[in-house]
C-alpha cells in the first residue's frame, strides 16, 4: 500500500473517531499524529514542529488575553453598552457584534485572533440577555472566518497583487487581477453571510452547551472584582493588542508575537495569576489544532491535494460549461480546506487552476478567487483553522453539532459565489 493510501485510511479513522466522540478529540489527534510518523507519512521533525507553530501559539495566547480581558469589569460594560443600544434584542445585537466582526476581519488576517477579541463581549452580552453563547458563538466565528480580507482595506489591499504573482509565476499575464476584483467577487458573499449570520444562524444553533464549554466562557461573577490597577492594566492591555493586531503590518511585528505578548502582559500586570492563565488554555482544544497541522502535513507531504488537483484539472478542460467548472472548483478546495491548511490548499490549486484556463485560452480570474474565497470558508470541521477549535471550546459544540450548523451556510456560500463570480467574471 502507497503513503497515499495509507494516510488516506488514517485520515478516515481519524474523522470516524472525532464523530462517534469514544476518545477524547485532543488524544485522537496526538494519536493520529502518531499514526503519520510511524507510517512514513509525515516526517517525525515536521510533526514535532508542528507543536511551536505561530498559529497554535497565537490560539492558545489569545486564550488567556480573552480570559485577562474576561477577568474585568469593563467586558461586562461593553457588553452593557451594546445591549442598551439594541435594547435587549438579540438580532441587534447580531447586527452589531456582526458588522464590528466583518470590520476587523479587514485589518486582522487572522480569525483567531478576531474570535478572540470579539468572543469575550458576546459572551458577556448573551449572559446579561440571559442566552446561552452557544446560540451565538459560532455565527460570529463563521462570519470573522469567511469575511477575511473581502473589501480592499487593510490586508486585503494585498489580495490582488498576490493574485497576479500566482498569474506572473505560471507565465499566464494575458489576464490582470485590478484592486478591486477580489471585493467585486466576494461582497455579495460577504452580505449573504452576514445576513444569514444575524438572522438565521441562531435558530440553528443549540439552546444550550452540547458539551462542557472552555475557559473562554469563563466568567468572574464568582470572584472578587480586580483591584484598580490591575483592572485598568487588564482593559488597557487587550486594547493595546487589539490595536497593534490592526497595525501590525505598519509595525512589522509577527501576529504571534503580538498575541504572546499580549497574554504575557496579562500576568506580568496582575491581572490573570500564573494558574489562571494556564486555566485559560484549553488543552484538549490545543491538541487538536496540533493534530490538524499534522494530518494537513501528512496529506500535502504524500501528494493528495496534486493527486486531487490533476484530476480536477483533466475534468474540467473537458467541460465547456464554465459555472459547473467554477462549481468544481470551488467545492473541492471547499473540502480540501476543512482539513488542511487553506494557504496550503490555496498554493496547490491557484495555479492547477489557472494551467488549466490557460490550456482553454480562458479568463482565470474568475476562478482564481472562487478557489481563494473556497480556501478562505474554513468553518466547518475543528482541523480547519483555530478559530474553530477557540469556537467549540467557548461555545460547548460537540463535532456533530458544528457540522449541522455549517451545511446549509455552506451550500449557500457555494451557490452564491458560483452564480455571482462566474457571471461576473466570465471564463470565455
Amino acid at each position: 500500500m502507497s503513503n497515499l493510501a495509507i494516510c488516506l485510511v488514517i485520515c478516515a479513522l481519524t474523522m470516524v473517531s472525532y464523530i462517534i466522540g469514544k476518545l477524547p478529540m485532543g488524544l485522537t489527534a496526538l494519536l493520529s499524529m502518531l499514526a503519520f510518523v510511524l507510517t512514513g507519512c509525515l516526517d517525525p521533525g515536521a510533526a514535532l514542529g508542528y507543536f511551536g507553530n505561530a498559529n497554535g501559539i497565537m490560539m492558545v495566547s489569545m486564550f488567556v488575553v480573552a480570559a485577562g480581558f474576561n477577568r474585568t469589569q469593563f467586558v461586562k460594560k461593553c457588553a452593557s453598552s451594546v445591549n442598551k443600544i439594541s435594547r435587549g434584542s438579540l438580532t441587534m445585537v447580531m447586527v452589531g457584534y456582526i458588522l464590528i466582526t466583518v470590520l476587523l476581519s479587514q485589518f486582522i488576517q487572522s480569525s483567531v485572533v478576531v474570535f478572540g477579541i470579539m468572543a469575550p463581549m458576546m459572551i458577556a452580552s448573551c449572559e446579561e440577555l440571559h442566552i446561552s453563547p452557544s446560540k451565538t458563538l459560532f455565527p460570529l466565528a463563521m462570519c470573522g472566518i469567511s469575511t477575511i480580507s473581502v473589501l480592499p482595506l487593510g490586508s486585503g489591499a494585498t489580495q490582488f497583487a498576490e493574485l497576479n504573482g500566482y498569474l506572473e509565476a505560471n507565465e499566464y499575464t494575458a489576464f490582470t487581477v485590478a484592486l478591486t476584483d477580489p471585493m467585486k467577487a466576494r461582497l455579495p458573499m460577504l452580505i449573504m453571510l452576514a445576513l444569514y449570520c444575524i438572522f438565521l444562524a441562531p435558530k440553528f444553533a443549540p439552546d444550550a452547551p452540547v458539551v462542557k464549554t472552555g475557559t473562554v466562557e469563563s466568567r468572574q461573577d464568582n470572584r472578587a472584582a480586580l483591584p484598580a490597577f490591575q483592572e485598568r492594566a487588564g482593559y488597557t492591555i487587550f486594547i493595546l493588542t487589539t490595536l497593534a493586531l490592526i497595525f501590525q503590518v505598519q509595525l512589522g511585528i509577527p501576529t504571534w508575537v503580538i498575541c504572546f505578548a499580549g497574554a504575557l502582559a496579562m500576568v506580568l500586570f496582575g491581572v490573570l495569576t500564573e494558574k489562571e492563565a494556564i486555566t485559560a488554555v484549553n488543552l484538549p482544544m490545543a491538541l487538536l489544532f496540533v493534530g490538524s497541522l499534522a494530518m494537513g502535513g501528512a496529506l500535502a507531504q504524500t501528494g493528495a491535494g496534486e493527486v486531487v488537483g490533476g484530476v480536477l484539472a483533466s475534468v474540467a478542460m473537458k467541460i465547456n460549461n464554465p459555472h459547473i467548472i467554477g462549481f468544481i472548483f470551488f467545492i473541492v478546495p471547499f473540502l480540501l480546506t476543512q482539513i488542511m491548511m487553506n494557504r496550503t490548499v490555496m498554493i496547490i490549486f491557484i495555479p492547477i487552476a489557472i494551467l488549466a484556463c490557460k490550456s482553454m485560452g480562458a479568463n482565470p480570474i474568475g476562478i482564481m478567487i472562487l478557489v481563494q474565497s473556497a480556501c478562505l470558508s474554513s468553518f466547518m470541521t475543528p482541523m480547519a483553522t483555530p478559530a474553530v477549535p477557540m469556537c467549540m471550546a467557548a461555545g460547548g459544540y460537540s463535532l456533530g453539532s458544528l457540522m449541522k450548523q455549517s451545511i446549509l451556510p455552506a451550500s449557500l456560500l457555494c451557490i452564491v459565489s458560483v452564480a455571482w463570480i462566474m457571471t461576473v467574471f466570465p471564463m470565455f
